[in-house]
């Protein structure tokens, strides 16, 4: 199953209800963040490569190689598929993320389908593929399908922000915060938004990397 879709702002007001109620101090956190966004996102191949982009560079050069692409018109599989390796590297492109480009181009991925799939299969799916970890398929789901109860455990801000709001020694591990997360489901999607949300806030009050 599916499960349940974050379409509107009302959807994430429904989470964040839910949240409150069953965890007081998501109510603490929200009541300084003021509402949470809905960050939804489109889907399909442009998304994914854009994430393949963005990796482990900074926003500014992640959107000026962006930027490159699109006026290549090189988003689409046909378009990576007709350049290949080197013609990807020419734009810009580091051999490492030529590569996984390139991978993807090939993947053959059924975005359409990926919609209708249960977020275990949309992971599954998109972890196949060379240079998509969890992490990017975990926000894929979250913000490009839409999916509700969806975490991202891996997330280095998400780990601090746990720390910081549930008063923590250190900061939980990916297994830890997973554990942590059970106990929001079905909204996990929003408690992702809430303590993102919550460590921009502490980070502002305390000063925090």
């Amino acid at each position: 199953m599916v499960g349940r879709l974050i379409e509107t702002d009302a959807c994430v007001a429904e989470g964040v209800d839910w949240l409150t109620r069953q965890e007081p101090l998501f109510a603490e956190a929200v009541s300084l963040t003021g509402p949470l966004p809905l960050r939804r996102r489109p889907d399909g191949f442009a998304q994914l490569l854009s994430a393949i982009v963005s990796q482990q560079v900074s926003v500014a050069s992640a959107r000026a190689i962006w930027s490159k692409l699109e006026a290549a018109e090189a988003v689409t599989p046909d378009a990576i598929r007709a350049r290949g390796f080197d013609g990807m590297k020419e734009l810009g492109l580091s051999r490492q993320k030529a590569r996984y480009a390139c991978a993807l181009a090939e993947a053959g991925i059924d975005y359409d389908a990926l919609r209708r799939k249960p977020n275990d299969e949309v992971i599954k799916t998109l972890t196949a593929v060379t240079g998509i970890g969890v992490w990017t398929a975990e926000i894929y789901a979250m913000f490009s399908l839409g999916r509700a109860d969806v975490f991202a455990p891996g997330d280095l801000a998400l780990q601090e922000s746990a720390r910081l709001l549930f008063n923590l020694p250190e900061r939980p591990k990916d297994k830890a915060l997973r554990e942590m997360a059970e106990d929001w489901s079905p909204w996990r999607s929003v408690a992702a938004r809430a303590l993102w949300a919550y460590y921009h806030v502490a980070k502002d009050r305390e000063g925090i990397a």
